[in-house]
């Protein structure tokens, strides 16, 4: 969530792309485009939905707990859309207030994963689902949203087991989707274009949580 500039967060209302199917097609190429596509969003169709199990995490050992449908919306990532990027955030609250945030469905926001002061991690959204928590569309779509239990202000808010355990999850996310380890990929939300957050804020230790980040990368699975 964040602590914000001025005014709301602007990714919210997001529709689905249209799939535009029938007439005939001139050039190969566009066929091929089309074909891809519609290989791609098969599952959007009336009645039709990816197969998906209930509970299911994508990072072992976090906890699943749903995020309301309203602050996210459902995708095939990385096939419709590669995964590039992980935004940190932090929540200005408590972990209990973050949650109940991402339930609710007026809030219009949620990020894929919450840690703990603690260090324990809970996933409210599927990674190959858009979570809206960047304020901005694209960086939506491309980025899986970690947020960050505490205070931008308060510096022991932000304690060795949050950055470890959020510095493991940040690595396996960059493993699976081949996100190079660097500040132009693992970004915090300030430095979303278009944003008006400015999490994690300055007590937020770059340099220690790049060089964890780096250390679990290179780590044994």
């Amino acid at each position: 969530m964040g602590e914000r500039k001025a005014s709301r967060d602007g990714d919210r209302k997001v529709g689905r792309r249209a799939l535009l199917i029938g007439g005939t097609v001139a050039a190969a190429g566009s066929a091929v485009l089309a074909r891809d596509e519609l290989a791609r969003l098969w599952w959007r169709a009336p009645g039709v939905e990816k197969p998906r199990k209930e509970g299911e995490v994508d990072y072992t050992g976090a906890r699943w707990v749903a995020a309301s449908e309203a602050n996210w919306r459902r995708a095939d990532r990385p096939d419709d859309f590669g995964i590039d990027m992980v935004i940190v955030h932090v929540t200005q609250g408590s972990f209990d207030s973050a949650v109940k945030a991402f339930q609710d469905p007026g809030h219009k926001a949620a990020t894929h994963y919450i840690v703990r002061q603690d260090g324990h991690v809970t996933q409210m959204i599927r990674e190959l689902d858009v979570a809206y928590h960047a304020g901005n569309r694209d960086y939506n779509e491309r980025s899986v949203g970690i947020e960050h239990e505490g205070f931008v202000d308060r510096p022991q808010d932000l304690t060795d087991e949050m950055h470890e355990a959020s510095a493991r999850l940040t690595a396996r996310i960059c493993a699976r989707y081949d996100i190079p380890v660097d500040r132009e990929h693992i970004i915090g939300h300030v430095e979303v274009p278009g944003t008006d957050h400015t999490d994690p804020g300055r007590h937020w230790d770059w340099e220690k949580y790049m060089r964890l980040v780096r250390r679990a990368r290179t780590a044994p699975a």
